[in-house]
């Protein structure tokens, strides 16, 4: 089931062009930024995997104007199973762009604190974020999403932008809804 009601869905595509194979990431060019994620999230139902959706969310960057086409990094941090609840940690999960952090710990820098909190961190500069972790010294701005399953913390969607003000949001509420349909969707 989609985060979405059926209404809020565009007409520009139908649903019948949604192949869930190679094409799955060709993005058509000129389409507006809440068209792509329209299309991340009907690619993402039919795929509920956390490697498949990174490359989605890669590719719609990239298909889309700056600054959205300066994301620098997309992937997922999940719940280390080693970890303790008193020392609580995400590792890396399947991503797109440079070689990243292994660990973080809950309430360290912008992913840390999406973790902690359970609530979307929109950061407009991450220099001006106490803490932050540069796991790239090209990354500017960042948003990064908790996935919550079963009322427990899961996961988190990371996305790095290589421009300061890179995200908005448009970016927030289609990530949650990613959010809701990965953590409803995918075997945690």
């Amino acid at each position: 089931m989609t985060p979405f009601a059926d209404d809020e869905i565009s007409t520009w595509i139908p649903k019948t062009a949604f192949p869930v194979h190679a094409d799955a990431s060709n993005f058509a060019s000129g389409v507006t930024k809440e068209q792509a994620y329209e299309q991340v999230l009907l690619q993402a139902e039919g795929l509920f995997n956390l490697s498949n959706v990174a490359s989605l969310l890669w590719h719609a960057y990239h298909s889309l104007p700056s600054p959205s086409s300066s994301v620098n990094w997309s992937g997922f941090y999940v719940l280390d199973p080693k970890s303790t609840p008193a020392k609580p940690s995400l590792i890396l999960g399947p991503f797109q762009g440079k070689v990243a952090c292994q660990t973080i710990p809950f309430g360290r820098g912008v992913c840390g604190a999406a973790a902690s909190t359970r609530e979307t961190q929109l950061v407009p500069d991450v220099d001006a974020f106490p803490g932050h972790i540069a796991c790239d010294g090209d990354s500017r701005s960042e948003i990064v999403v908790p996935i919550v399953s079963g009322g427990k913390l899961v996961a988190i969607i990371d996305v790095d932008c290589a421009e300061v003000n890179g995200f908005d949001d448009v970016d927030r509420v289609w990530l949650e809804k990613l959010a809701v349909l990965l953590a409803e969707g995918c075997d945690w």
